[in-house]
Order: C-alpha cells, then sequence, then structure tokens
C-alpha cells in the first residue's frame, strides 16, 4: 500500500513537473509573439497611396497574419496544456480524496477499538495476560505504537485535507485561466479576420496597378544592384587591406590589386581576428537587433514571391527592418569600421563594420556617427536611420551580413 501510493504521488510530481515547464515555455513563446505584433502594429501606415508604400504595408500585414497565426496556435495549445492539467488535477483529487477516505475508515476504526478497551485497566489486562513475559512485552509496545499510529493517522489526514483543499484552489485558478485564454484566442481570431480582410483590400488595389508597380520594382532592383555592387568592391579592398596588412609583417610582398590579379579568396586572419571571428560565430541567434526601439522585419532575406501578387518577385540581399522615426542604427558586434560611404543613388549614408572575418552592413542613414578605422562595442550607435518624408516618415535599415565575400541570412543570427 506504501509503495503503490509513493509511485502515484511520483506520477502526480513528474506530470506536474512536465505540465508546468510546458506551460512555462508556451507562455513565454506567446508572451514574445504578443510584443512583436504590438511592435508591428504601431509601424504599420497604409496610409499613403505609391506602390511602394503599399507594397510594403501588405509585406508588414503579411508578417502581422503569419504572426497572429503561430499565435492562435500556440494558444491552441496553451489551452490543450491547461486541459491536460485540469484532467490530471482531477484525478489528483479523486486520489486525495480516495485516500483520505481510506485514512478516516481506519482511524474510525482505531477510535472504535480504543472505546471498547480505553482504560488503563483495560490495557493493563490486556498485557499482564499474557502467557509469558516475552508477550507481555511485545502487548506492551503493541499498545505504545497503536497510540503513535492512532495520532499519526489524525496528523495525515489533516495533511490531506489541506492538500486536498490547495488541489481545488489550483484547479479553479486552472480553470480560469483556460477560460481567459480562450477568450483571448477568440479576440486574436477576429483581429486576423480584419487583417486578412485589410490584405485583401491592398492586394485588389496592387493588382490593378500591378504594372506601375512591377516599373517602381524595376527601379528599386537597379538601385539595389548599384548599391551591392559598391559594397562588394569594398569588402575586397578590405580583404586586399587586411591580407596586405598580414604580409608586410610576415615580411612578404604585398598582393597584387584584383585590377591586376585574381583576388583572394579571404582574409588572412591575425590571431585576434580569429578570436573575434570565433566569438561573433558563438553568438549566433543572440546578437542584439541593429536598430533601437520597437521594429519589424518587413522584407526577409533572398529571393520569395510577394504571396498575392503574381509575376512579383523579391530579392533581397539582406533583410528590411522597419523602425519608428528616430531611430538608431546599433553595432550587432565588436568591431572595427572599415567603411562610410554615401550612396549617390539616394544621397544616404551606408557603413561596414568588421568583425574578423564577418561584416555587417547598415544601409539607409541620413547621418553618421562613426568614422573609418574607429572601433566599435556591442550595441554601439552608428548613426540615425533616414525617415521619409514622402512616405508617412517611414523609417527603414537595410541590413546585410557576409562572411568575407559570402552573403548570409543575418535574420538567423539576431536575437529577435
Amino acid at each position: 500500500m506504501k509503495l503503490r501510493t509513493l509511485l502515484i504521488a511520483c506520477l502526480w510530481l513528474c506530470t506536474t513537473i512536465l505540465t508546468a515547464q510546458t506551460l512555462n515555455v508556451l507562455e513565454g513563446q506567446r508572451t514574445a509573439l504578443q510584443k512583436q505584433i504590438q511592435a508591428s502594429e504601431k509601424l504599420l501606415n497604409s496610409a499613403t497611396k505609391s506602390y511602394t508604400s503599399q507594397l510594403n504595408s501588405l509585406t508588414l500585414i503579411n508578417g502581422q497574419i503569419s504572426e497572429r497565426q503561430k499565435l492562435i496556435t500556440l494558444m491552441t495549445r496553451e489551452v490543450q496544456a491547461l486541459a491536460r492539467q485540469i484532467t490530471s488535477l482531477n484525478r489528483q483529487i479523486r486520489e486525495l480524496e480516495s485516500s483520505l477516505k481510506d485514512r478516516r475508515n481506519k482511524y474510525d476504526a482505531s477510535v472504535q477499538y480504543l472505546r471498547k478497551n480505553r482504560t488503563v485497566q483495560d490495557q493493563l489486562l490486556f498485557i499482564f495476560s499474557a502467557e509469558n513475559l516475552n508477550q507481555a512485552y511485545r502487548r506492551l509496545r503493541y499498545v505504545r505504537e497503536y497510540a503513535t499510529f492512532q495520532r499519526l493517522q489524525g496528523e495525515e489526514i489533516q495533511e490531506k485535507q489541506l492538500s486536498l483543499t490547495r488541489k481545488r484552489e489550483e484547479l479553479t485558478a486552472t480553470r480560469q485561466k483556460r477560460e481567459a485564454l480562450l477568450k483571448e484566442q477568440q479576440g486574436e481570431k477576429n483581429t486576423l479576420e480584419t487583417q486578412v480582410k485589410e490584405q485583401r483590400r491592398i492586394l485588389t488595389n496592387l493588382q490593378r496597378r500591378q504594372r506601375g508597380l512591377q516599373d517602381e520594382l524595376s527601379k528599386q532592383r537597379r538601385q539595389a544592384q548599384q548599391l551591392n555592387a559598391r559594397i562588394d568592391a569594398l569588402i575586397n579592398a578590405e580583404i586586399e587591406k587586411v591580407n596586405n596588412r598580414a604580409a608586410t609583417a610576415e615580411g612578404r610582398a604585398p598582393t597584387p590589386s584584383p585590377k591586376d590579379a585574381t583576388p583572394m579568396k579571404g582574409f588572412t586572419m591575425s590571431k585576434a581576428d580569429r578570436e573575434l571571428s570565433g566569438s561573433f560565430v558563438s553568438n549566433r541567434g543572440k546578437l542584439p537587433v541593429p536598430v533601437t526601439g520597437d521594429f519589424a522585419i518587413t522584407n526577409r532575406y533572398g529571393q520569395y514571391n510577394v504571396s498575392g501578387l503574381r509575376g512579383v518577385k523579391l530579392d533581397n540581399k539582406g533583410i528590411d527592418i522597419q523602425a519608428q522615426p528616430g531611430a538608431q542604427a546599433r553595432a550587432i558586434f565588436n568591431g572595427e569600421v572599415s567603411a562610410v560611404f554615401r550612396f549617390q543613388g539616394n544621397g544616404l549614408y551606408n557603413v561596414l563594420v568588421r568583425h574578423g572575418n564577418y561584416i555587417s552592413v547598415y544601409c539607409n542613414l541620413s547621418s553618421t556617427s562613426v568614422k573609418q578605422g574607429d572601433r566599435v562595442k556591442t550595441g554601439q550607435t552608428l548613426g540615425r536611420i533616414f525617415s521619409d518624408s514622402r512616405d508617412g516618415n517611414r523609417t527603414v535599415l537595410h541590413f546585410q551580413l557576409r562572411k568575407e565575400r559570402d552573403q548570409m541570412n543575418p535574420e538567423v543570427w539576431l536575437d529577435k
């Protein structure tokens, strides 16, 4: 009986711990998603009628719909976890009630026995009627242990009654939490329906004006190609500079310029660069988002079609992060500013920061607070992000990440 009780208690404990851990994880994920959705809602502005503004609003609302769908899925899993917890609590309450009933029955039996043998004379008669001294000693021990057993049973009944009361309170609180979450989930579903309607409205408008949108995207694509060509040239120059510096330190002849010979494959790194690169890699997924304040990723890395628009393909060498007007660009890691240049296509500043053999690129700055050669720390301000007054002060940082010449998806490196 004791072993069975112990096994049941262990099973309860394991189930309770696992359910609590699952709920904590789900609740943390839900809170993070809600914050991200709230931030992107602050940034959504589809009031202007330009092609790019509406396309940006569409990509932002597409992201919101995707995040809200994830949020609803998380809520469903959390509701299911709460339902499992309620089932477990009900089972534990039934087991406690059964155990409590059993203890009370045994306690009542012991009380009835003592009533029949309640006097000291009865107990002495029981002891001295033994056939021998050894039996008398055993009967004396039995009388003492039975009294102790009765007292312990009374205490155990009290403990089980308290445990039962706590479980019932926990069950009530869990049910209330589940009902509140179900209500919140319904609110998210209603908001999702509203967003889907807004998505359809923007899509319909863009589909009617798709020719103009394609022309505008072609213009942006040409500017992006020019910007990326300039970034590539600066990275080549940085690789050549670092390698020549290493060659001079080792007493070797500097490598010819890429104009005169085939460019080198990558950095010849110093010990300090290797340590910095290793530290950078170890922080994958933990690097700070390169903007201050609320943000939303509007355009993601790589080539992809815009959902709902036939033939509209975006090709992004980095990610576009929309922030609040007045936001600053900030360094994602310790490093050295390898270049600061102004792009003629839009007149805005761009900053390259080298972290060993990794390079982070910050574009669309209206002003900068660093210069070439400066050492920067993680989170240090690099410049103010441009706010477009013709597009509702839309403030977007174009951010890229390279490993030497190779383009990388910056999103997987950031702690969002």
